[in-house]
């Protein structure tokens, strides 16, 4: 028998297919914010009419701008980027961009909610994971100050309460990727308008729907899946298999696009319930952190050589997958193939990954939860070695 217990998430509402102006000036009405903190991609910024768009539906009511988050959401930017929310007392955050924003307005509210107001405060919030993979994590204030966001890719993060922040001056000297979680980091709203995505690299936004395929596949795969994320991933494979391809096609067919975003609103159930991932996650974490590599690449050149790795014991669920994504064979060739139709690299070397980086991120990958939730047990970093020589 099936046992088990469905959480709704701390959130409000997902509004999908307005345009984003619009529909951000009517949520900050009913929300009656009159202190809106609006945190931006900086290439956004510069290039596109859309903070302006953005600024024209706050009105008096925008209370400050921020566009200065680097990728990977270093402690420093997100301190400094608490700082000016908390002079400008800020009453809620608006994000306007991809996954390193999205984050970063998490870590901004718990810092506000926290009183964090220097980079090294952080070490008392951020989760500690031991060798065997049990984790820590602080107890934590929840957030006065919520988000609405408007995301650019389609990593997903909007819909989680877990964040990811790097510390860039840990004592090793080598740049670790840490995760912070609380209830009310999650966006209380998430505007989807397909539109604000058209100015995004074509690299990333293939590559984060490859993320979102990983979070699918992972959660479909876990040891502690969920009936009800089990079908949204399903359904997530099949807007985003299709999706990717219409938009490699034809960048412009805005339903496409739409797909996508829904696609990788639906991978999301799993994490919004703690579903476990498995090793695709965690190596790519460390990827992230201490190689600098992209999160939706990391993604593309761990997950398919992972499933291979889990085969022997999801070899049931792993045939969901590759039905879903509509391919006779294999799950692992079926990402693959997913892969290398839309461009993307499908090798540690070809994403700038060194070879003598590989030891030490098969060892900082024994420290992520969830290299110890795959689904087929790692025992040690020379089975993430294994992994990591495959991918080469």
């Amino acid at each position: 028998m099936t046992v088990g217990t469905y959480r709704y998430p701390n959130m409000d509402r997902v509004i999908y297919g307005q345009p984003f102006a619009a529909a951000l000036a009517s949520e900050c009405r009913r929300k009656s914010a009159s202190r809106v903190f609006l945190m931006a991609g900086g290439t956004l910024s510069r290039e596109t009419d859309f903070v302006d768009q953005a600024r024209a539906a706050l009105g008096n009511h925008l209370a400050g701008v921020w566009t200065q988050m680097p990728a990977h959401t270093p402690r420093a930017a997100v301190v400094a980027a608490a700082n000016a929310a908390r002079d400008v007392d800020a009453d809620l955050i608006v994000t306007l961009g991809g996954g390193s924003v999205t984050d970063a307005a998490k870590m901004v509210g718990m810092c506000l909610a926290n009183d964090i107001a220097a980079p090294r405060e952080l070490d008392r919030l951020r989760a500690s994971i031991s060798p065997d993979g049990n984790t820590q994590r602080p107890p934590t204030k929840p957030g006065r100050v919520r988000t609405i966001s408007i995301p650019t890719t389609l990593s997903a993060g909007e819909f989680s309460s877990f964040a990811g922040c790097t510390d860039t001056e840990a004592p090793d000297g080598i740049p670790h990727k840490e995760s912070y979680a609380s209830a009310t980091m999650i966006p209380e709203i998430v505007i989807l308008d397909p539109a604000v995505t058209l100015p995004t690299p074509e690299w990333l936004w293939l590559s984060t729907g490859i993320r979102a395929v990983d979070h699918a596949v992972e959660d479909l795969c876990s040891t502690h899946s969920q009936p009800m994320s089990d079908g949204a991933s399903l359904h997530a494979l099949r807007l985003l298999s299709a999706g990717l391809r219409a938009c490699k096609a034809d960048p412009s067919d805005l339903d496409a696009r739409l797909n996508c975003q829904l696609g990788a609103w639906m991978s999301m159930l799993g994490s919004q319930n703690n579903v476990p991932k498995g090793a695709s996650h965690g190596i790519g974490h460390v990827l992230g952190g201490t190689a600098g590599v992209p999160h939706g690449f990391t993604s593309c050149v761990m997950l398919p050589h992972v499933l291979r790795f889990n085969r022997p014991v999801t070899a049931a669920r792993q045939a969901w997958i590759a039905q879903a994504l509509n391919y006779q064979g294999d799950a692992a060739d079926a990402v693959a193939a997913l892969i290398a139709d839309l461009g993307l690299p499908g090798t540690l070397r070809a994403v700038g990954v060194r070879a003598e980086q590989l030891d030490s991120i098969a060892v900082g990958a024994m420290h992520d939860r969830w290299v110890h939730t795959n689904p087929r047990k790692i025992d040690g970093p020379a089975i993430v070695r294994e992994l990591l020589d495959a991918a080469w």
